[in-house]
């Protein structure tokens, strides 16, 4: 799914071509929705207290950081492969851990990217403390990661499937 090395980030196909569709609506349609009503807003008179205007450009400005976003990502993507299913954490897989290898204190979660986010499942980035203490373990491996206030915690790889969106 995805993995960032140095500005490299890995996408599958299907990944690629999603973002790819996202960017390619946002610099077209969504552009000129946005353009529409800024102007309709705009021939509603004076725009110093006109709200219709002011959330139209704070949304053509949270649009335009998206696009700015994902032309970045595409540009420093590189199209791979899902990870194997070989037990070994990895970028683009659902992770269950147990903490300090209770299994009844658990937690399942997709390391990647936040382009993979969902209300479907938590996530968490490789860069983040979590995701750099497990990734390269295997299922039954102990793991540690440093929390926020600097102190260790120690899980239990549980299992590690890749992702299926």
């Amino acid at each position: 799914m995805t993995q960032t090395s140095e500005n490299v980030t890995w996408l599958t196909q299907e990944a690629y071509n999603k973002l790819k569709a996202e960017l390619e609506h946002l610099t077209g349609p969504a552009r000129a929705e946005i353009s529409a009503k800024i102007a309709a807003a705009r021939e509603e008179g004076d725009l110093r207290e006109n709200g219709g205007y002011h959330a139209a450009k704070e949304e053509q400005g949270k649009q335009e950081l998206r696009v700015r976003q994902l032309t970045q990502l595409l540009e420093n993507a590189k199209v791979g492969e899902a990870p194997a299913a070989d037990g070994a954490v990895a970028p683009g897989m659902v992770v269950t851990i147990a903490f300090d290898g209770d299994e009844d204190d658990t937690l399942t979660f997709l390391l990647a990217s936040r382009e993979y986010a969902s209300s479907d499942i938590e996530t968490y980035s490789p860069q983040s403390p979590l995701g750099t203490g497990v990734i390269g373990h295997k299922v039954g491996d102990d793991a540690e990661y440093e929390l926020p206030n600097g102190k260790k915690a120690l899980v239990k790889i549980l299992k590690a499937e890749p992702y299926e969106s």
